[in-house]
């Protein structure tokens, strides 16, 4: 369990570090609104992680200062692109804590899977990217 919540706190501690990129680079104020409230949750769960592996009476590599983006942010479609792109890493990330996990912590993890699931389906949508979801969220590929 120990190296799928890790693998789960790296995936949030990225997306939080993305979201600050990706703010600067968008214009429209629902978009900056959801990048705000995105990288806020980004950070609860961020912070539930932590508790978590902390119980295990296990501990997570500290995050890096910087992370290596999978291509240029330059403007308000590639940061788009770059907040579809964390949130379904996210995503995958998180469903692979499910089979790990019994129920009220089971019930996080499908929680927050499915909140980042939901959040790339609305950056798709800004972004006017076709389909809007994904038959099979958190399924890498």
């Amino acid at each position: 369990m120990k190296e799928q919540l890790t693998a789960a706190l790296a995936a949030e501690e990225a997306a939080i570090y993305a979201y600050g990129l990706i703010g600067v680079h968008l214009t429209k104020e629902r978009e900056v609104k959801g990048a705000r409230d995105s990288e806020q949750v980004h950070r609860q769960r961020r912070d539930y992680l932590v508790d978590r592996i902390a119980e295990l009476k296990a501990s997570a590599a500290p995050a890096p200062a910087g992370y290596a983006l999978p291509f240029e942010v330059t403007d308000r479609a590639s940061a788009l692109k770059l907040a579809v792109h964390i949130e379904d890493g996210v995503a995958q990330a998180w469903r692979a804590v499910l089979p790990v996990t019994e129920q009220s912590q089971r019930n996080a993890a499908l929680s927050a899977m499915t909140d980042s699931a939901v959040r790339a389906t609305a950056w798709r949508k800004y972004s006017g990217t076709a389909p809007l979801t994904m038959a099979f969220p958190g399924r890498p590929g």
